[in-house]
């Protein structure tokens, strides 16, 4: 799936020269937690998210740092607390250097920017303009439409041959000290692991693996493979 599969569109905006009061009562209303801002030809300049309006003047929540934590802050850093807390106009709340991608970009690709970033939403534009937004919510969303692969009858030679091939590839996996058999579909682990997040690892590769109905858990946690192999 696609950017353009699951984004969110039109989206809501504002604009540089509206008001931090705009902002919030648009959160409210429309019940979302973060508007790009656009300038007049429709360009993303900047993103303003309710953590931009969590310490104002307005609701007495700005800091104010105690008089020794103050002596080790800059005046920059000091300046930028108060613009945050006492700005009127987007374009001094907003963060300015925006991560964007096309609607063409692989969801997978959209996942690694939002958690490299650690970012929750990425606007969408195409040909400079904004289209639409993907948030983490989408991606959930996405997930939660996705339709069950259908069941494709294996035979327990096929399904124990993929999944090994599978875990030869798995840098984690210790499949040397694992053995896999299957029986009427229900695959059954036996073996060594080094860890319970191994442990715990192998039975997901198992559970996921085309044609298993079901996964029998009998290996033992034995940390010291780990330097053995």
């Amino acid at each position: 799936m696609k950017a353009r599969d699951v984004m969110v569109a039109p989206v809501v905006t504002v604009t540089p020269s509206q008001s931090a009061r705009d902002v919030a009562i648009l959160f409210a209303r429309h019940r979302i937690s973060a508007v790009p801002v656009v300038d007049e030809k429709g360009r993303v300049v900047g993103i303003v998210s309710e953590g931009d309006l969590m310490r104002r003047s307005e609701t007495d929540t700005e800091r104010r740092p105690s008089w020794w934590l103050s002596v080790f802050t800059s005046d920059d850093a000091l300046a930028d607390e108060y613009i945050r807390a006492h700005a009127r106009k987007v374009s001094d709340l907003m963060t300015k250097s925006v991560i964007t991608a096309a609607p063409d970009t692989l969801l997978s690709k959209i996942a690694t920017i939002l958690e490299r970033n650690a970012i929750k939403r990425v606007p969408i534009v195409s040909n400079g303009q904004l289209v639409g937004i993907v948030s983490r919510a989408n991606l959930v969303q996405a997930m939660a439409a996705a339709k069950p692969g259908l069941i494709v009858p294996m035979s327990d030679t096929a399904i124990r041959e993929r999944l090994l091939d599978h875990l030869k590839t798995q840098r984690w996996a210790h499949a040397g000290f694992v053995n896999i058999t299957v029986f009427d579909g229900v695959v059954s682990l036996w073996g060594l692991v080094p860890s319970e997040t191994e442990k715990r690892a192998l039975r997901v590769a198992a559970e996921q693996a085309t044609g298993v109905r079901a996964v029998e858990d009998n290996l033992l946690v034995t940390p010291s493979i780990s330097r053995a192999a």
